[in-house]
């Protein structure tokens, strides 16, 4: 997909006249991308259409040639999506391959499509117009997913669970909280897709190969016909740039941590050590050996995913970061690895919105776990501050002792005497039972932000207005 400018179709190449002979078989080889970038086929067409277009509308080809391409490249657009187009590895890319087919349908005029235009800026811009698209697809699953999780806070917003550090229980927390807490991380994911779709917002047809052109066309034309924003400004950088592909390769590798560190959470909820959930048979397999199991790998696979999607940025970083200006071959390398990422991209944002929408929640066992290993301690903690008038610090060690005797006998520290909790500070009442308990606990954290029901239908009602 590199540098053509030449429309004499040779009996080997497309780009014929200057080379005498084909090329080996090696080089066609490692030459071809039709094999993958036939993908941009729409965009490609799209993008020539509103290049003829302009064309014409400038007096640089007649409206006669303008209407033999559109029709042309109307009836390949058909072929191909009806499968009756055949693609040549020969014509090396997508571009040629329509081109080709375009001169059998309408003869002389399909030589007149190229006229001020490289297939630098065509691939450019084909490639850019591939990405906003799928920026745009993964902005509604995004919002797909959240919706998803705000359902399920608001259906939990009081189901107690308990809270975790280092994978420890921590503090009692409530489900529609830990729910919030993706909705927010997916909400910065929807916000970063639309930075990206606004900081591509520009059209790069008619930059050429490198330097512009002499012909008098009109950029903005073709950027309002194809709904861009406005052209890119400097023809030199159009050709060159691939940020847009590694801003979305970025984007997607943060998105897919996200899915990841929520598909660990699902596989570990999973197990009949916690059961904090079921996952439905949509979304589960079984074992060829062992009949009782029930298998997370729909959650196992969003989790892999990562591995290729995060692959896939470094990759496209390694290509480009020693890039001399303007336009490279090695460019060539960029869509395998943004149309490999978005394919597993979008297939797990839609498993995981599945599974969230899908899976039991266990309220009894999350409710059971979550006054285990002393979660409500800082609440003791708290009200010997604000209570008792103690220092934090001296409050901290006191409830530490109070854990200490708990774990001696083997109960929760709801469970200890009044008697007990004197013999470790006397100015403790029994007013301390009123907030040991894991529903008194969270109902307390009323910060904003908090995991306090009240607080989290707040957060849930300010999300239901965001679009």
């Amino acid at each position: 997909m590199g540098d053509g400018t030449s429309e004499t179709k040779s009996s080997n190449q497309m780009w014929g006249g200057r080379f005498a002979q084909g090329p080996s078989a090696i080089m066609e080889e490692i030459n071809a991308s039709i094999g993958f970038d036939k993908k941009l086929f729409a965009q490609d067409i799209r993008g020539s259409i509103a290049h003829a277009t302009m064309l014409s509308h400038q007096g640089i080809i007649s409206a006669d040639d303008k209407d033999k391409i559109v029709h042309g490249l109307d009836t390949i657009l058909s072929e191909i999506e009806s499968g009756q187009f055949e693609f040549s590895r020969r014509l090396e890319d997508i571009h040629m391959n329509i081109e080709a087919r375009l001169s059998d349908l309408i003869g002389p005029a399909a030589g007149r499509l190229h006229t001020a235009r490289s297939r630098n800026d065509q691939v450019a811009l084909d490639f850019r117009l591939w990405v906003k698209e799928e920026l745009q697809k993964c902005e509604g699953m995004l919002t797909s997913l959240i919706a998803a999780f705000l359902d399920r806070a608001e259906e939990h917003a009081e189901t107690v669970m308990p809270g975790f550090t280092h994978l420890q229980t921590a503090q009692p927390v409530t489900f529609g909280h830990h729910c919030m807490a993706y909705v927010e991380m997916f909400g910065r994911d929807r916000q970063r897709v639309r930075h990206a779709i606004e900081h591509m917002d520009e059209s790069p047809i008619g930059a050429a190969a490198l330097a512009g052109t002499g012909f008098p066309i009109d950029r903005h034309m073709t950027a309002k016909a194809l709904g861009f924003r406005e052209p890119t400004r400097n023809s030199i950088d159009t050709v060159s740039d691939r940020d847009f592909a590694l801003e979305f390769l970025s984007i997607a590798s943060i998105c897919a941590v996200h899915l990841s560190r929520l598909a660990e959470e699902i596989v570990i909820w999973s197990t009949p050590q916690f059961g904090f959930v079921r996952l439905s048979d949509a979304f589960s397999t079984g074992s060829s050996i062992m009949p009782q199991k029930k298998n997370p790998d729909a959650a196992e696979l969003v989790r892999a995913k990562t591995g290729r999607i995060n692959g896939s940025l470094i990759a496209l970083l390694t290509v480009m970061k020693g890039l001399p200006l303007a336009y490279s071959k090695d460019m060539q390398e960029d869509k395998e690895q943004v149309f490999d990422s978005a394919e597993s991209l979008e297939l797990a944002i839609a498993a995981m919105t599945g599974m969230v929408r899908d899976m039991t929640i266990r309220v009894d066992r999350m409710k059971a776990a979550a006054g285990s290993g002393y979660s409500t301690a800082t609440d003791l903690a708290d009200w010997l501050v604000r209570e008792a008038g103690l220092p934090f610090r001296d409050a901290h060690h006191v409830t530490g002792r109070a854990v200490a005797l708990a774990e001696q006998k083997a109960c929760e520290l709801a469970e200890l005497s009044l008697a007990d909790l004197q013999a470790i500070h006397p100015d403790i009442t029994d007013k301390v039972f009123g907030v040991l308990t894991v529903e008194a606990s969270v109902a307390s954290r009323t910060s904003f932000g908090g995991t306090a029901p009240s607080e989290v239908r707040k957060q849930i009602a300010w999300w239901r207005t965001r679009n």
